[in-house]
């Protein structure tokens, strides 16, 4: 079936297209409901059907006779271990930690947290609350204390499965004080502390009183089998940021979140079973969850679990070499980790080094990627690197292409088109649907297809104001964008990315694509800052590409004179400060709202994500520095 019925399909006979999809997968009962309302009018799908997650992704293959497949693959360069996993292998893991969970009296319906690092025993964890029809919620390892008590808070778990640390390239990340501190201020108690003993040092000091010992708990605990649960039943909750301060705990479901993970590898990656499939992303964040853990292993796909960075573990060749020594055959990662090799290797050497041969696809997501990052991928690694957009919400893509099929056409800066069950439209404030190339808002119409978010964990309230009560009958997204005449969407950047200029609505993605085409910018992020006679105006902060030699007043002048010639002087870009790097979550994402409160000299409370405290201080002292501040 081409792209464009496979998309029609979707839209018009909903029913029938996700019946096929979700035969697919194994079901202990298939639904004979496909589509159906909850009290509240919401959509569920396959509301009768039983089936569950841990089953799917170990057991079925091991039954399917392919036991002694290798499921998973964990590469530390930060403590010098590499570890493979079959799938008989990782079955008595999950099994028996998920029993050892059951001795400890914990039951379908109940919830975890996992504070953990990139290591196999957080997916063995996930794994074995699914067996048992335990929600988990995976909280980034190394987080505050205080976004540790608010998932405690929220959703009250039994269970906080954790690790005596995690590593941030060469320094040792102590995570029980942070336990010991978010248990004391929680103000609801969690039951059971199972903690995994890395023994990367002598951290008996650490531990306090009550701890229960993972390995010791696995060892003595008897197999548990899976429990079958409804399609509804909740799989996990991901908490995500939210405009009032407190997140959001998205929760999502099974039965959807499976189908869409099995159609999402064949259709969207184009990845057959066995080959080896990459998400280079935590497992705290939302793709860590779908293209780490649950999506290959569903697919039988090799997974694998990398705990380092794509510079400095111990170079820019890292990404290279992973691929390489595991044949991997498309890859999954964050623009800016992209960027950061790019930076370190502009002439692309340490690629030369390995054989890419395996490696078909390159995908993108997370954040906008600049086409002068695209055009260095590929120069120098010379496989499709494809831009696509999709939410924590929805839990797998929304915007992207088809890549099963053989003609699928990449439009650079595009996010692609809507896959299958996303029905987008592009809206003015009014609620009017926009002509090609006009930005508004990113809507999508309901039903959401299955996958998409069940609601807000104990809040239909909450989940209705965030994202159903703008549009009647819509989804909104938060993003700005614009379509043109082939259907490719691009995405502008959260709403909130727009800045006016004296009654000037611009947005600083197109901003950052004309400052990042600059030869000697390695990255940027342009944002608005406060104005008395303009309202906003762009300022941007830029880091230079290693061995640049061009001066920093040079590379302002030379920028704000691009700017003035693809935007014209309504920009009133007139700053721009090169900085060492930019402050970024550890997913990557660049904090743009940080840097905007920092130069417009606000109070401001360091976000829990930061990946290095420290870039906060180098940014205030350049702004001091500043000639033209």
């Amino acid at each position: 079936m081409n792209t464009d019925d496979l998309f029609k399909q979707s839209i018009e006979n909903k029913e029938q297209f996700w019946k096929e999809q979700a035969q697919e997968i194994s079901w202990f009962e298939f639904p004979k409901t496909i589509i159906s309302k909850d009290k509240n009018d919401y959509t569920q799908w396959f509301e009768d059907g039983k089936l569950n997650m841990s089953y799917l992704c170990i057991d079925k293959h091991i039954n399917d006779g392919f036991g002694e497949e290798i499921a998973i693959i964990y590469d530390s360069p930060v403590t010098n271990q590499k570890i493979k996993y079959t799938y008989n292998q990782a079955k008595i893991e999950i099994s028996k930690l998920a029993g050892g969970l059951v001795s400890l009296g914990l039951k379908k319906g109940d919830t975890a947290v996992i504070y953990m690092p990139m290591i196999p025993q957080t997916l063995f964890s996930m794994l074995a609350c699914a067996r048992i029809g335990v929600i988990h919620n995976v909280v980034f390892g190394g987080f505050a204390p205080h976004e540790l008590v608010v998932r405690i808070d929220d959703c009250k778990p039994k269970a906080l499965i954790t690790a005596t640390a995690g590593m941030e390239i060469a320094k040792r990340i102590p995570y029980l004080p942070l336990v010991e501190k978010a248990i004391e201020l929680a103000q609801d108690k969690v039951d059971h502390i199972i903690v995994f003993n890395r023994k990367l040092t002598d951290n008996k000091n650490e531990m306090f009183e009550g701890i229960i010992d993972y390995e010791e708990l696995v060892s003595k605990s008897e197999p548990a089998d899976c429990v079958s649960v409804e399609s509804n039943h909740p799989l996990y909750l991901l908490y995500t940021s939210g405009t009032t301060g407190k997140p959001k705990g998205i929760t999502r479901d099974t039965g959807g979140y499976a189908t869409a993970l099995k159609f999402s590898m064949k259709y969207i990656y184009g990845i057959e079973q066995g080959e080896t499939f990459w998400a280079a992303s935590d497992f705290g964040w939302a793709v860590g969850h779908s293209y780490t853990v649950y999506a290959p292993l569903i697919n039988r796909n090799t997974t694998i679990i990398f705990e380092g960075k794509p510079i400095m573990t111990p170079d820019a060749g890292t990404f290279w070499r992973i691929i390489s020594e595991y044949k991997v055959s498309a890859m999954f990662t964050a623009p800016t980790a992209i960027r950061a090799i790019k930076k370190e290797d502009p002439n692309g050497e340490l690629v030369k080094k390995y054989d890419l041969s395996h490696f078909k696809k390159q995908f993108l997501a997370g954040e906008r990627c600049d086409v002068a990052t695209l055009d260095w991928f590929a120069e120098h690694i010379g496989v499709p690197a494809i831009d696509h957009w999709w939410q924590t919400e929805s839990g797998s893509p929304m915007l992207g292409l088809i890549t099963f099929n053989e003609d699928y056409k990449i439009k650079r800066a595009a996010a692609g088109k809507p896959i299958p069950g996303y029905d987008i439209k592009i809206f003015d404030e009014n609620g009017y649907e926009l002509d090609e190339h006009k930005e508004g808002y990113l809507v999508i119409k309901l039903p959401l297809p299955p996958g998409a978010l069940l609601g807000v964990w104990n809040d239909y309230e909450r989940f209705e104001k965030s994202y159903l009560s703008q549009y009647k009958g819509y989804y909104f997204s938060g993003d700005g964008a614009i379509n043109d005449e082939d259907g490719y969407i691009f995405i502008t950047g959260r709403v909130d990315d727009v800045i006016n200029v004296a009654g000037h609505r611009l947005s600083t993605s197109e901003m950052e694509e004309i400052v990042s085409s600059h030869p000697d910018v390695a990255e940027c992020a342009v944002v608005g800052i406060d104005d008395d006679l303009r309202g906003q105006v762009p300022f941007a902060t830029v880091v230079l590409k290693n061995g640049s030699e061009i001066s920093e007043e040079n590379v302002e002048k030379e920028i704000i004179l691009k700017v003035r010639e693809k935007i014209g002087a309504v920009a009133f870009l007139k700053s721009v400060m090169v900085v060492k790097r930019l402050p970024k979550t550890r997913s990557g994402k660049i904090l743009r709202k940080l840097i905007r409160t920092i130069i417009d000299g606000k109070e401001f409370q360091i976000p829990s994500t930061i990946d290095d405290e420290m870039i906060i201080e180098e940014i205030q002292m350049k702004i001091k520095e500043y000639r033209g501040f």
